[in-house]
Parts: structure tokens; sequence; C-alpha cells
């Protein structure tokens, strides 16, 4: 089977088999939201571009005629819902133009639309480059990924100048760039020394959705780095460690994303805009292409309600929002000297 089709099935299998700890994360309740749903403004901004919804359909998949259909499913949910989407790595098309239609897939059905490429954090600039041509890109994404790497039967094993080429490709695109982990989360050390390097928007994607340890795992022949399973951190903690780094940079997050509640949380944890994949992926496999278009709108709408229950007209206002943490969340916190008191008495 080709690689990227068994990352699919496999992702649909591992679907929410996590521990996820958005369930960790409380918000206290406000008796007077003052507010009418139809004072609610869903809207934010990421990398300079507005987006209608803060959250959109984040990197997935390509590299195959199956994926191409993937691709070509997740375009028009996307187009009718009025989302940002990311292609997943285009890697296989830098490497056999034959496949390329499996990205450029998205921009035929999506032509308007603000679509991500995607691509390794190995990736020297002249590829960087092509990934953007390939379909007029509006940004770049480079993922992070050396646990999955790492676990990859035949995965890259030397990392010594990812730093390096992030900060060419940096210096040298037409385009907004967007470094991304691919669910392994980030600390504040690791954002400060993107920051330091120029990067200006950062994806902490943490542990919670698809496990790209554990799909690769799979696919080795002994399966014995098991262990490796939930390695990371969270989404949750990642946005905890995002809000104690020195730098300046717009925050994203994704990774265990299930629900518009999910989304809600990592916005009120600082997150300008949410990325879902795992979730949107399954419910497209299993629902089709018109349910899973009714799955959005539905996400959207239960948005507006969560905003006016807090009493948040736009996007910006959920970071002011009293938080309360629970078990591993709290553990962190403390661990990493992050203080309680302030989220639990934000206003």
């Amino acid at each position: 089977m080709n690689r990227k089709d068994e990352h699919v099935s496999l992702a649909k299998a591992f679907h929410n088999k996590q521990k996820n700890e958005f369930d960790a994360v409380h918000l206290i309740h406000n008796a007077l939201p003052q507010l009418a749903t139809t004072d609610v403004d869903l809207s934010t901004t990421v990398a300079g571009f507005t987006l209608t919804s803060p959250f959109y359909i984040n990197a997935i998949t390509g590299g195959s005629e199956k994926t191409k259909k993937i691709n070509r499913d997740l375009a028009i949910v996307a187009r009718e819902t009025d989302l940002m989407i990311a292609t997943g790595s285009v890697s296989a098309a830098l490497k056999d133009s034959s496949l390329a239609d499996s990205y450029t897939v998205m921009r035929e059905e999506y032509p308007e639309g603000k679509i991500l490429a995607n691509i390794g954090a190995g990736t020297s600039v002249e590829k960087a480059q092509e990934a953007i041509q390939l379909f007029h890109a509006d940004a770049l994404q480079i993922h992070l990924n050396a646990p999955q790497e790492l676990v990859m039967p035949e995965g890259d094993r030397d990392f010594s100048n990812w730093l390096e080429l992030i900060q060419e490709i940096q210096q040298t695109i037409a385009v907004p760039l967007i470094v991304k982990e691919v669910g392994f989360g980030m600390t504040r050390e690791t954002i400060e020394q993107l920051a330091q390097i120029g990067v200006k928007t950062i994806d902490v994607s943490g542990r919670g959705g698809t496990s790209f340890t554990q799909i690769e795992n799979a696919r080795r022949e002994k399966r014995e780095l098991t262990y490796l399973a939930d390695w990371g951190q969270s989404t949750v903690t990642s946005l905890l460690e995002a809000h104690e780094a020195n730098a300046t940079v717009d925050i994203l997050a994704s990774g265990g994303i299930r629900s518009a509640y999910d989304i809600f949380k990592a916005l009120c944890l600082g997150a300008q805009a949410v990325g879902t994949s795992g979730t949107v992926l399954t419910h497209l496999m299993n629902h089709g292409v018109e349910e899973t278009i009714l799955l959005i709108k539905q996400w959207q709408e239960e948005l507006r309600l969560l905003y006016t229950l807090v009493g948040a007209r736009t996007t910006n206002e959920l970071k002011y929002q009293s938080l309360i943490f629970a078990g591993a969340v709290k553990d962190w916190c403390e661990a990493r000297e992050i203080s309680l008191v302030k989220y639990g008495r934000r206003k």
C-alpha cells in the first residue's frame, strides 16, 4: 500500500484513542454575559489573512489517487464553509510530478480559497518555492516531525540543519510562513528559537489527536516503539507554554480538536485560530461531503453560542476568559512555574 494511503487508514483507525487534556480545562461561568448572539463576530486574523471563522482544516494528505479524492472532497467542504485549508505534505509531488494533481485538485475546487502548501523542515529553499508555485499557495507551512521520522522505518535521521533551512526559507519566500508541529507540541524555548530567526506564525500542534509515532510504529515489522505513542506535550500545555515565551508571534493551535468546544477552549487559551484534521477526515470518510459540511456549519453556530455564553463579542476577547485547570495540566503548570492564579482571575 502507498505510504500516504497507509497514513490515512491508520489515522482513521487510531482516531480519538489518545487522552485529551482539553477535558482538564474548565471555564468560569459568567451569569451576566450582556450580549446577543447577533453581536458576535467569529472572524480572526492569521498570518495577515482575515478568516471568517476562527478555525481551519489543517494539513491532512496527498500523494496518491485515493488521497486525491480526499483532497478534492476536503476542498469542497472548505469552499462551502469558507474555511482556510492546508494540503498534506507536498513532498511526494516534489519528488514525482505525476502526483502533483493530488494537491492541485484543491485549487481547482477552491480557486478563491486560502490554501496552504505543506513541506517538511528539511526541505531546501528551491523545493519550498516549488511547493508554493505548485498551486499558487497563499502561505507555506513547514512541519516539524522529528519523532515521526525517527519511528518511520524509512524516515530521516539527521535534523541538524532544520533551523538554518527554516530561516533561509523565511527570508526568501514571498508568502507568509507558518511553522507547525505535527502533534508533539512545543515549549516556550522552541517558540523563542523560531521567533529569533524571524518566524512570525507558529502552530504549536500538540499531542491529543493523530499520533504519528503510533502510526509509524504500526508500520514497523516488530512494532517495538509502542511506548512512544503518546510522546510530547499536549495542545493545552503547548498553548500555556506559548504564553510564557518571550516572543511576539501569532499562535495557532491544532492537535486533538474533537468539537466546537475544543476549538473554543483553544481560543480561550490564546490561539488566534485552530486547525482541525483528524476529526474532519474521519467524519468525511464515514459520512461523506454533505454531512461534513453540515458538521462544520454546526461548529460555526455552536461557536456563536459559546462566545455569547461568556460575553465575548470577538475572538480576541476570548483570551480574557478565566480558566481553571485540573489533573495533568495543573501538574504541568506547577512543574513549569506557570501561574494558575493568573488564569483563574483573568479579565
